[in-house]
């Protein structure tokens, strides 16, 4: 498996966890095609293209869109952040093809979905290495 595939295990890793499934968050890969049940979700974005510290690894932003009902105030979409940012933020996330480590986070709030304005999107981004063995 390449540095990019292995990337996306590690990250998708995370978000496969007993302990996210616990949150109640629905989640979806970037290019997901299908029917989205409810007005709130997060879709998570992989950017990849920073020099690692050998030829199995990289380093670049995992962004993710979160989804929440329009009208309602941002305390929702900050409140899922903050979430992120405790299964993200500063931690560490080993597998057998290598170790993602995650820093420095942002929030911004981006405004109502163009595709489906009865939804509020904001953008969460952390930074990321992953180290291939």
């Amino acid at each position: 498996m390449g540095k990019y595939s292995a990337t996306e295990s590690a990250i998708f890793s995370v978000f496969d966890s007993n302990a996210w499934v616990l949150e109640q968050i629905a989640t979806f890969p970037s290019n997901f095609i299908g029917t989205v049940n409810g007005n709130e979700y997060i879709r998570l974005n992989i950017v990849t293209g920073g020099e690692g510290f050998n030829l199995k690894s990289t380093r670049g932003q995992l962004i993710i869109d979160i989804f929440t009902p329009a009208g309602n105030g941002p305390s929702r979409a900050s409140a899922i952040a903050d979430r992120l940012d405790a299964f993200l933020l500063g931690k560490s996330k080993s597998t057998l093809l290598g170790t993602l480590q995650s820093l420095y986070s942002a929030f911004t709030p981006s405004g109502l979905d163009r595709a489906n304005p009865a939804l509020y999107k904001s953008t969460y981004v952390v930074n990321f290495t992953f180290s291939g063995v």
